[in-house]
């Protein structure tokens, strides 16, 4: 199974809204600053993830993105379930299969290993990403914004 573009974009901006949350949201020209990830595609991904319930936006001159549950509730299949609603490519699943051995023996064994690859998305947290760039020492903006003072 490969990751598509659109589905790894997702998966970053949602990690980095997770990773660099402060009090205010998250803005898609930060999100774009930090990733890279070209506007014609950060948009429309934003905005299907807040269709999906997975973010929350902002309106407004300090808006922005936001989570819209708790990350250790947002899994990686989440997020690839929302993508998948948009791409544009036809499933193979849903092609009639012209042999026996494509209906009895390829599909099943095919559809298996979609099956294990989205159990495998399920199993990952944004919580156990954050938890990885943390151990990483990846930079975060919360870290930086933060105010310590009592």
């Amino acid at each position: 199974m490969r990751l598509s573009k659109k589905l790894m974009f997702a998966i970053e901006a949602v990690l980095d809204i997770a990773y660099n949350a402060g009090p205010q949201p998250v803005q898609s020209g930060e999100i774009n600053d930090r990733q890279g990830i070209p506007r014609r595609y950060l948009e429309p991904v934003l905005q299907q993830l807040v269709r999906a319930g997975i973010l929350e936006g902002v309106r407004g001159p300090r808006g922005g993105y936001r989570l819209a549950r708790e990350r250790r509730r947002i899994t990686l299949a989440d997020i690839a379930q929302a993508v998948k609603t948009t791409e544009a490519v036809s499933d193979p699943f849903d092609l009639p299969a012209g042999s026996a051995l494509g209906q009895r023996v390829v599909r099943p064994v095919c559809m298996e290993l979609a099956d294990n690859w989205m159990q495998q998305l399920d199993s990952i947290s944004i919580e156990d990403l954050c938890n990885r760039a943390r151990e990483l020492g990846v930079d975060s903006e919360t870290r930086e914004k933060a105010d310590f003072a009592i």
